[in-house]
């Protein structure tokens, strides 16, 4: 049924209306289309504009977010180094408590070496400096009779030396490190911070812009759909003025064509309580004397497929099921049933040739073969014989 859609415009030229608030003029005049095409221009220059300012405010935020990204990369690279500088401060303290345990085992070795040496005949003298040492080079250096204790006293003295030396150097470094690398961390942090704050404050200044930019799309897209639906409401009521045209200046019409073998929908989309809304809509509109003016469909004024429009979005239907047509492509439409078959509510058609593309007038079956009608501009609203108006098509379309 689309593609049918698709090719009736095509070859009919009509188009359809989307469902908007009826305007004051129905047939549009050129110089309110202008007018419109102006509104929507005013609008789109200043839409343009705004999206420039918006680009601007993303690129930039994608900058920011760029060197955010980098801070976070730094700071956590810092973050690492800080773990390793703490761990090895962490080991050059314990290894220093390793060493300071060797100390003091030192001490103790040196001890019961002076007390042997003392025990086995050596002099107090000799040992006195072992006891009142203040450090193993003062050790070192006040004992002069040192290879009297033996060669194990001189490797223990070698080794506590060596060891208190490496602990005290490590331990230094590791803590200088881990000071340097604190403030590293410090600088990155705050960095990051900052980073992150700009980040902040530029997409909050994007989802401004961008809340801005919406709306004047949103505006941009009424004023567009304002200027299309004038120009498109033109075009249909000048097709549909100059079909009638042409129907009332050809002769030879039948009351009804023969069927040729016309086809519609495969079924219809409405129950007969919605059909029932529809014809109470146009029985109403016609006794209340509106005029017949063309491309209307109301609420103060229609025209022919502008009341069936009306009639049935009255009865609850819309876009897409729905759709301000004109009469030629609403028998292609709907389903066709014979003339027998009618039911209210359903849509009768004329045509100035039998065909489907000269369909120039379209009705509401009331029942008895009756029909609610927007007729023309001189007769107005009525409610009449489906046989008064000559060219009546085989068929009738239930929506």
């Amino acid at each position: 049924m689309k593609k049918f859609r698709a090719i009736s415009l095509a070859v009919i030229l009509g188009l359809s209306i989307s469902s908007v608030p009826a305007l004051a003029v129905p047939k549009p005049t050129v110089a309110e289309i202008e007018a419109a095409k102006k509104v929507e221009a005013a609008k789109k220059k200043i839409a343009d504009a705004q999206a420039k300012k918006l680009a601007a405010a993303n690129q930039s935020l994608r900058t920011l977010t760029a060197k955010a990204n980098a801070a976070t990369a730094l700071y956590k690279k810092a973050q690492g180094e800080l773990a390793v500088a703490t761990s090895l401060a962490v080991a050059a303290a314990k290894h220093a408590e390793e060493t300071a345990a060797a100390v003091s085992q030192a001490h103790r070795t040196i001890g019961r070496l002076a007390a042997n040496a003392y025990i086995l005949g050596g002099s107090m003298s000799d040992i006195a400096p072992l006891l009142s040492a203040n450090g193993p080079q003062d050790l070192i250096d006040q004992l002069t009779t040192l290879s009297t204790l033996g060669a194990q006293n001189s490797v223990a003295l070698d080794r506590f030396k060596e060891a208190e030396a490496a602990a005290k150097k490590a331990k230094a470094e590791a803590d200088a490190a881990k000071v340097v690398q604190q403030v590293a961390t410090n600088k990155v942090a705050a960095a990051k911070q900052v980073a992150d704050d700009a980040k902040a404050e530029q997409a909050e200044e994007v989802a401004k812009l961008q809340a801005v930019q919406d709306k004047l799309m949103k505006d941009l897209m009424n004023a567009r759909k304002v200027r299309t639906t004038l120009e498109q409401q033109r075009q249909l009521a000048l097709l549909e003025e100059s079909q009638a045209n042409t129907a009332a200046q050809t002769g030879g019409q039948k009351n009804i064509w023969p069927d040729t073998g016309f086809k519609g929908r495969s079924s219809s989309r409405t129950t007969q309580a919605q059909r029932d809304k529809a014809v109470a809509f146009a029985k109403t509109q016609v006794l209340a004397r509106k005029p017949y003016i063309w491309g209307s469909e109301g609420p103060s004024s229609f025209d022919c497929s502008g009341l069936v429009y009306a009639a049935y979005k009255s009865a609850g239907l819309g876009w897409p099921n729905w759709d301000r047509l004109n009469s030629a492509l609403y028998s292609g439409y709907t389903q066709h049933v014979s003339l027998k078959e009618l039911v209210p509510g359903d849509l009768l058609f004329y045509s100035y040739k039998g065909t489907i593309s000269t369909i120039h007038h379209i009705s509401i079956y009331a029942g008895n073969g009756m029909m609610w009608e927007a007729n023309s501009k001189d007769r107005g609203l009525l409610y009449s014989s489906i046989y008064s108006v000559k060219g009546l098509m085989p068929f009738g379309g239930r929506v």
